[in-house]
């Protein structure tokens, strides 16, 4: 049960936090459906990540700590992700003001980081030479968290793009997860210091973005509650 408990509990957790900080909530059977999403991609990306993986390994002499960072896990795991904001999200008729696009977009990195994080901790422990519980705690304050800061970027210009118009947003809804993404892998392979000290970062940025949002939506909630008072 314990293991249970911090294999799932940080998600949960990071999800409530942007849940609930939304002035305008969102319905629980939606956070649930796209959290779902997030859980269901999880196969496509094995099948898609194991493939790339095999065609690189066979036909070109990149490393394979590259091949893991930028060409299969990055790519195919943000761009499934953004697929599910594009294609599911953006439809619902919930999905109607510019908080919505960083509190699904974390969701569906977390519903995604939920189920592999069950299969580092499950199943890769002795991969790893080490325990699932210390697998799962490190996991805690390290990829849990990185995916959660990808959903953030994601989503804020994935906002971007849907309320604002702009193409080009669509763009930076993948390419800043991505990079950060394949960069964070990188480091993780060769220096763990150096892919928390990018997520820490990226957390303080996101975490502005996040604050001026609230700030907009704040004003937004006062003229709401004038106009039904």
């Amino acid at each position: 049960m314990p293991l249970l408990l911090v294999t799932i509990l940080p998600s949960i957790l990071i999800i409530l936090f942007f849940v609930y900080s939304d002035k305008f909530k969102e319905p629980r059977g939606e956070i649930i459906k796209v959290f779902l999403y997030g859980i269901l991609i999880t196969i496509p990306a094995y099948v898609l990540n194991t493939y790339i993986s095999d065609f690189f390994y066979a036909n070109t002499r990149v490393s394979e700590n590259l091949i893991s960072s930028f060409l299969t896990a990055a790519p195919v795991e943000e761009g499934l992700k953004l697929s599910v904001l594009y294609y599911f999200v953006y439809k619902m008729k919930d999905f109607n003001e510019p908080m919505d696009g960083i509190v699904y977009g974390v969701t569906v990195s977390l519903g995604f980081a939920t189920l592999e994080n069950f299969y580092y901790v499950y199943l890769l422990a002795d991969y790893f030479e080490t325990t699932s519980m210390y697998l799962a705690i490190l996991r805690s304050f390290s990829a849990v968290p990185a995916h959660a800061v990808f959903g953030v970027f994601m989503g804020y210009f994935f906002m971007k793009y849907a309320f604002i118009k702009k193409g080009d947003n669509l763009f930076f809804a993948f390419i800043v997860p991505f990079v950060l993404h394949g960069c964070y892998n990188l480091f993780a392979g060769s220096n763990f210091i150096i892919s928390l000290a990018l997520i820490i970062i990226s957390w303080i940025i996101a975490l502005r973005m996040f604050a001026r949002l609230k700030k907009t939506q704040k004003k937004k909630r006062k003229e709401y509650e004038k106009k039904v008072s």
